[in-house]
């Protein structure tokens, strides 16, 4: 099935038009949706390129550009070539100067001005990738929030949505081969999450893994005893540690970050 296209074209980034677009493709699976960025556009050569591209593999373009220039002229040239176009920003833009009384300042890349929210999240971001793994043990110390749990209970992928609010977060896998870190039992044990799992779950997830890197599903690696040996040492630990538990086996890394940065707040009231 040939996967449908769509162009995000954008003053800064696109994220903001990549995101909107993947919230609204989930409510068309198994359909696939090809998202193109133009990100950056600034000049009108750049609406010319993207018009084109989208006519040529029959998309649409959906835009979050804030000069009315760029913006009426990509408008105009997408109804010259009968390209669908929507436009994600204007209608807000025009709701919130109606409702304040003021006119936007229609400067592109606001959002991602360099304040320091944005380099608190550079330095959460840095320090996830430093202390990723258990790769070293001190950062357990310096974290905000410390990940448990076995391969493959999405701790790294948490690790870097937690760092993008800013969070510093380490994570250590649990191996019951390997003694966990003795910093785990030195710092309070509301910073620390234990992520559990199905262990059905679980064997389907390693054993797709496994597939991925074109290895036999048959390895130790995915085998239920060995699941259940790891799942239990791990629930062992986590109650030694006395810390908070999140099964993550049908939820979204996003869902399960929702939770941990809900509990971050009630322990902070």
């Amino acid at each position: 099935m040939k996967p449908f296209i769509v162009y995000v074209v954008s003053d800064a980034a696109g994220d903001t038009g990549e995101a909107v677009i993947k919230a609204a493709s989930a409510q068309f699976h198994p359909h696939r949706v090809e998202i193109r960025r133009f990100p950056f556009t600034n000049h009108i050569a750049d609406i010319d390129h993207a018009v084109l591209q989208a006519k040529k593999y029959q998309a649409i373009i959906v835009f979050t550009l804030v000069l009315p220039e760029l913006k009426d002229y990509l408008l105009d040239q997408s109804h010259k070539h009968q390209i669908v176009c929507i436009d994600l920003l204007g209608p807000v833009l025009q709701s919130f100067e109606e409702r304040i009384g003021t006119v936007s300042k229609h400067r592109p890349g606001i959002i991602h001005k360099l304040d320091d929210e944005y380099f608190k999240k550079v330095d959460a971001v840095e320090f996830a990738v430093k202390y990723d793994d258990g790769r070293n043990p001190s950062g357990i110390l310096e974290a905000d929030i410390v990940l448990v749990g076995v391969s493959r209970t999405s701790k790294t992928p948490l690790s870097m949505y937690l760092a993008h609010k800013t969070y510093k977060v380490a994570n250590v896998p649990i191996v019951p081969e390997i003694s966990p870190p003795k910093e785990l039992f030195t710092i309070p044990a509301k910073k620390i999450i234990g992520l559990k799992i199905d262990p059905y779950t679980l064997n389907r997830i390693r054993t797709e893994r496994l597939r991925s890197l074109g290895l036999g599903s048959n390895a130790t690696y995915a085998k239920k005893d060995r699941i259940m040996v790891e799942l239990n040492y791990a629930r062992k630990l986590m109650d030694k540690l006395k810390c908070t538990v999140i099964d993550v086996s049908s939820k979204a890394v996003e869902e399960t970050a929702s939770i941990i940065l809900e509990k971050l707040s009630s322990d902070e009231r």
